[in-house]
């Protein structure tokens, strides 16, 4: 028998200072099995960085033809597809075939040594932006996960806050490729 995804729910409060934004989301998130916290809280975070009425979970993990998180356009057209990790250059290319933008997020140790591996192979890719995240302080993302959470982002000059009731995770967005 499969395991199931364990569902979280989040409220998220987003203060982008860098776009402007501002918004309150209920978010529903499905944890697929083989998917640590980590992961799945930073899924939630580069929701925040992208947020839009339109941005949605993809199957990410489920199904590969899909993508972490994408925004797609009143017609169907998908405007921004968003990986997380380390994906396979050959699926890069073909989601920076099929939509308009495509941003990959390393959260990891691995960003670094997969993206001096990747760039040359994605070098022709114009639509690619990739970046990382450097977490700065003791606390883990993964710390933050509950099954209901009230979340606080605020985002500033590529510096981001990430914060419950009783802790803050801050952490830096830097640019790989823009």
């Amino acid at each position: 028998m499969a395991l199931k995804a364990t569902i979280f729910k989040a409220q998220l409060q987003i203060a982008d200072m860098d776009r402007p934004y501002y918004g309150d989301h209920a978010l529903t998130l499905a944890r697929h099995p083989s998917e640590t916290d980590e992961r799945m809280m930073v899924r939630l975070l580069v929701f925040a960085l992208r947020a839009h009425e339109h941005l949605q979970f993809g199957k990410g993990l489920s199904d590969p033809d899909e993508p972490d998180l994408w925004r797609k356009d009143l017609t169907g057209l998908i405007e921004d597809w968003i990986e997380l990790g380390q994906p396979d250059e050959k699926a890069v290319l073909k989601a920076c075939g099929r939509a308009r933008r495509v941003f990959v997020y390393g959260y990891n140790h691995a960003a670094v040594p997969w993206w001096v591996l990747a760039a040359p192979a994605l070098e022709r890719a114009k639509n690619l932006a990739v970046y990382r995240f450097e977490l700065r302080g003791e606390i883990s993302l993964a710390a933050l996960a509950q099954r209901n959470m009230q979340l606080q982002c605020t985002i500033q000059e590529s510096q981001i806050w990430l914060s419950d009731a009783n802790q803050t995770v801050q952490m830096e967005c830097i640019t790989l490729r823009a």
